[in-house]
């Protein structure tokens, strides 16, 4: 039975019911010796927790769309086959142009949202310079199979999850291209194919979006071949100026990082809640030692480029949870860097979906402008508002998803990158 599918999810209420039932029923009825009665009603007692603490986490997961499936959850799953050592651009040397052409077959995704606004489409790719083999969702923009369209290739945004996250999670709880849609038609915000890879890919930890010989090789697969797969089976434009890659909590992170370490495959990043030292969630791989932290910090990054790379960065987030980390990178942005800082109110929302659900029109007109796109007919500040100034945001009721560690660090040196082990053990 699916962790996600609505089967699960009735056979959860129903039990709870039984469970509440039962003692009501049969607590006065307990016939026999003293002991046998006390064990049974302690049984009906843990019985009826067990059910209600196991439906309270089937809302909170299909809601966050945080495990996807048991494998997921239990910490058993792994999607990586081989990890190489690539190098530094993380092409292990291969001419990832030279490749022959990825032709995938898609289907009809299933659970919350996959059948909306048109309906998203998934795929299993196999990563032939990552070593990885994963999901990868695909919505397409109402006007990719509209005759008079039939000719142009479109722009592209990846959408990362946080950790732990389901790719389903920008349809599924975000509801992003619910929202986008009618943006499009009215051509408020320019056609984007939206693209959702696959981010877990390891048990029971948060890659980083980081490439780790012998482990894990998530940059590759996120920055080379998911963009190469798209390109081959869609019209999308090439990269980097038709590419745009976005994220919220530890998907924020990775999307500045994979954006400003690789500006020939992106021109735009979006971080919504996000930071910058990858120790700011104490699971990640990418934080396991100096070495790997500085090399996966995009604050570092851009402070030590020889050459300051030509990508746009739209950082959102409240006070001790993402707007410092912007600040962060706007100190220290060098054209033809471009960062955006949205400093968001303590009542827009919290570290949950109600905060960065309502973000996402904003956020595609913000790219539609950044990535030259002619579709926008004007900028919305019902979010963005102006750098470095609260604004109010339309907040929903929503379910708080288990919160991003801190790694007992203070907030400036999450944003800046001195943030240190020691704290996150803390954590522990």
């Amino acid at each position: 039975m699916s962790l996600t599918g609505t089967p699960f999810l009735y056979t959860t209420i129903v039990l709870a019911v039984v469970a509440l039932i039962l003692p009501l029923l049969l607590w006065s009825k307990m016939r026999g010796p003293r002991h046998l009665r006390t064990a049974a009603r302690v049984l009906m007692l843990l019985f009826a927790q067990g059910t209600a603490v196991t439906l309270v986490f089937v809302l909170v997961n299909n809601q966050n769309n945080l495990y996807d499936n048991w494998a997921d959850l239990f910490g058993t799953g792994s999607h990586v086959e081989q990890a190489a050592d690539l190098g530094r651009d993380g092409t292990g040397g291969i001419a990832v142009k030279n490749l022959p052409k990825v032709k995938q077959t898609f289907t009809q995704a299933t659970g919350p949202g996959m059948h909306s606004a048109g309906g998203v489409r998934v795929t299993q790719l196999k990563g032939r310079v990552s070593g990885v083999d994963a999901e990868v969702y695909v919505w397409l923009p109402p006007q990719y199979n509209d005759p008079a369209y039939r000719h142009k290739k479109f722009p592209v945004v990846e959408v990362l999850p946080g950790y732990p996250g389901s790719a389903r999670a920008w349809f599924g709880s975000m509801k992003a291209h619910e929202q986008l849609l009618p943006l499009m038609r009215s051509g408020q915000v320019a056609p984007f194919i939206m693209v959702a890879p696959r981010t877990n890919l390891l048990a029971g930890v948060d890659t980083g979006c980081a490439n780790i010989p012998g482990q894990v090789n998530a940059d590759t697969w996120l920055s080379i071949d998911v963009p190469k797969m798209v390109m081959d089976n869609f019209r999308a434009q090439p990269a980097p100026q038709g590419w745009a890659i976005a994220g919220y909590s530890a998907g924020a992170q990775c999307a500045v990082k994979l954006a400003v370490a690789h500006p020939d495959r992106y021109r735009a990043a979006v971080s919504m809640s996000g930071y910058n030292d990858p120790i700011g969630e104490r699971n990640s791989l990418a934080a396991q030692n100096p070495t790997l932290r500085a090399e996966n910090n995009p604050y570092l990054l851009l402070k030590k480029a020889a050459v300051p790379p030509p990508v746009a960065l739209y950082v959102s987030g409240e006070s001790g949870d993402g707007y410092e980390a912007g600040m962060a990178l706007e100190s220290v942005a060098k054209a033809p860097t471009t960062v955006h800082v949205v400093f968001l109110p303590k009542s827009a929302g919290g570290h949950t979906m109600a905060l960065w659900r309502p973000q996402v029109p904003a956020v595609f007109r913000w790219l539609t402008l950044q990535m030259g796109q002619s579709h926008a007919k004007g900028r919305d500040h019902s979010v963005t508002g102006t750098p470095g100034t609260g604004v109010g945001a339309a907040g929903e009721a929503g379910t708080t998803p288990p919160s991003r560690s801190t790694g007992g660090s203070t907030h400036a040196e999450l944003a800046s990158g001195t943030a240190s082990r020691a704290g996150a053990a803390q954590k522990r």
